[in-house]
C-alpha cells in the first residue's frame, strides 16, 4: 500500500503545487506546509487557536465535520469563506489523495 498521497496546493501568489503527503505520520496540512516551507505559521501549534493556517479546500473531496474549536476559531478569523478550514484540523488520510487547496491570505 502506497504511504505518499498527492495534495494539490495554490499559494498565496496564486502559483500551484503538488505535494507529497505521508499518510504513515499522523501529519496534518499545517505540517505539510510547513514541511515545504510555505509561509503557514501555525502559532497555535495546530489546537485551533489562531487561524494562521486557514486555507480553503476547493476539490470536493469528503472531510471529516469541523469541530466547534475550529467554527468558534474561524468565526473570528479574517477572510473566512464558506469552503474555509483550519489546516490543523485536516489530517493526511489515504481518503484525501488529490485534495486541492489554496492557502488564505494573511490578513
Amino acid at each position: 500500500m502506497d504511504k505518499d498521497i498527492t495534495i494539490h496546493l495554490t499559494d498565496r501568489y496564486g502559483n500551484s503545487h503538488k505535494l507529497n503527503a505521508p499518510v504513515d505520520m499522523q501529519l496534518n496540512l499545517m505540517d505539510l506546509c510547513k514541511a515545504y516551507k510555505f509561509p503557514v505559521e501555525g502559532t497555535c501549534g495546530g489546537m485551533a487557536l489562531c487561524a494562521s493556517c486557514q486555507c480553503y479546500v476547493t476539490s470536493n473531496h469528503t472531510i471529516p465535520e469541523k469541530s466547534e474549536d475550529e467554527k468558534a476559531m474561524l468565526a473570528e478569523a479574517f477572510n473566512v469563506r464558506e469552503n474555509s478550514r483550519l489546516g490543523c484540523q485536516i489530517f493526511l488520510t489515504p481518503e484525501l489523495n488529490g485534495l486541492s487547496i489554496t492557502l488564505a491570505p494573511e490578513e
